[in-house]
């Protein structure tokens, strides 16, 4: 159960070596089968590739990640492997790897498995015909999605960090609904290659962690533009992991419920009372924290073009795929419309940007909650057709979307535990390009106010 950071440090240290790093690693995640973490275990390949960085730390190497083992979502690309994203039928087996896998390998970190997700990253749950993860908090429930098996490996001790992407809310939701640390970072921050513009924007790669500064050097090691990247930033002035080891100046929180037009939906009253203790904890730091909500405006038109045209584009490239209905409907939406409506998408996306940002004028940190329901039961959606499922889905998760429109950085804390013992989660929402401040004011809260939690291995 130790760290990213604190594994690394190990193997620096020669108190451990990554071949039994990695061997500790396949065996949680052997034990731990029955969550579904893992759609594929590397087991052979992964204890190969620490044979040989124990090798090179031997030689002196000292890459921030060498011989630690991590996972990958099932939407990335691995040579060697296949992508199905959670797609039944035949999948052709990638020759490379994607821009992300590079630089965790440039890093050197072993990849041990590809987690499970849902079909196209669609639902807030990781559930189809390739598999279905299981909450380590209760097994009865998800632990979210749609980067659901990466956050069920890391909330178990499977692995200490994980990557998972998020176009709606795939990373913050299960961060949230595990106890974990989740970062949508800034769009362009970090390269979607071989995908020029995943979901035309929505959908950006992070990373889901126990512990902020865990997360934060994942996020440095993830970070980069490939050359045909659509949206590229430059380097961040001092490294994300920097940013969790400073103390966050006096900063202006505007404290929102407030939901998005068309989400519906009602806030779990446990939920609220979490957030609103985060709040007072925020207050006793020293920052300003006062209600305000941002003006989302017709924000929702941002999101529909480019997510059912993002299925459609999936469901066209997957010759021999065999797709739930509910999927075929969403792709159905975006040939039907959702294409004709992207170039109505983009000319929003400024106007967006003045009128949500106008909140950043007398706030600099937007904390919202993550989801407005506890974790849904596992099979909740089961059989359950594109409409009742987008309904069901988007009253559960109506928090965390609009930020995907923007494209702007947003963070998941744990917030604390439910009465039934599911974790809750707080987000805090920042403005264009700045996840230091977000990552700094997370890391306060993590060493100053530590909420309940309960080891969920117990509960395998």
């Amino acid at each position: 159960m130790l760290g990213l950071r604190e594994q690394a440090a190990a193997l620096r240290r020669g108190e451990v070596s990554a071949e039994e790093l990695v061997g500790e690693s396949l065996r949680a995640a052997e034990e731990g089968r029955s969550l579904g973490a893992f759609r594929v275990v590397r087991a052979q390949a992964a204890l190969n590739e620490a044979r040989e960085a124990d090798k090179r730390l031997r030689e002196g190497e000292r890459p921030p990640l060498l011989g630690v083992p991590v996972a990958i979502k099932d939407d990335t690309d691995l040579a060697g492997e296949t992508t199905p994203f959670a797609v039944g039928g035949r999948h052709p087996v990638a020759v490379e790897d994607a821009e992300v896998v590079r630089r965790l390998r440039a890093a050197g970190a072993v990849i041990v498995g590809k987690t499970t997700t849902c079909e196209i990253g669609l639902w807030p749950f990781s559930e189809s015909s390739t598999g279905c993860a299981r909450n380590p908090w209760n097994p009865d429930h998800t632990p979210g999605g749609s980067s659901g098996g990466s956050a069920a490996a890391v909330a178990a001790g499977m692995v200490a960090g994980a990557v998972g992407s998020d176009g709606a809310g795939s990373i913050r939701i299960p961060a949230a609904w595990t106890g974990l640390v989740g970062i949508k970072p800034q769009r362009g921050r970090v390269s979607g290659h071989p995908h020029r513009e995943p979901f035309y924007g929505l959908t950006v790669c992070g990373p889901l962690a126990r512990s902020v500064g865990d997360a934060a050097l994942l996020l440095d090691v993830l970070s980069g533009n490939h050359p045909e990247d659509v949206h590229r930033l430059d380097a961040p002035v001092s490294s994300f992991e920097e940013a969790a080891g400073a103390e966050p100046r006096r900063l202006r929180v505007a404290v929102s419920f407030r939901m998005a037009f068309g989400s519906g939906g009602r806030l779990d009253p446990q939920i609220r009372a979490a957030v609103e203790r985060v709040a007072r904890r925020l207050t006793a730091l020293g920052h300003k924290v006062f209600p305000a909500d941002p003006d989302y405006g017709p924000v929702a038109l941002g999101l529909v073009p480019r997510g059912t045209s993002g299925v459609a584009d999936w469901v066209e490239s997957m010759e021999g795929g065999e797709f739930e209905p509910r999927t075929l409907a969403e792709a159905r939406l975006g040939r039907i419309a959702g294409r004709r409506l992207l170039p109505l998408a983009r000319w929003l996306e400024p106007r967006l940007h003045r009128r949500v940002g106008r909140i950043f004028r007398y706030a600099d940190v937007v904390l919202t909650p993550t989801t407005a329901q506890l974790p849904l039961r596992v099979g909740a959606y089961e059989g359950v057709g594109w409409r009742r499922t987008q309904g069901g889905v988007a009253a559960a998760c109506p928090y965390a979307w609009p930020w995907n429109v923007l494209g702007w950085p947003a963070v998941n804390v744990p917030a604390g535990l439910s009465e039934e013992g599911l974790p809750i989660g707080a987000q805090l929402l920042g403005h264009d390009a700045d996840e230091a401040t977000l990552i700094s004011l997370a890391a306060q809260l993590e060493k100053e106010w530590a909420p309940p939690r309960a080891g969920p291995r117990s509960r395998w």
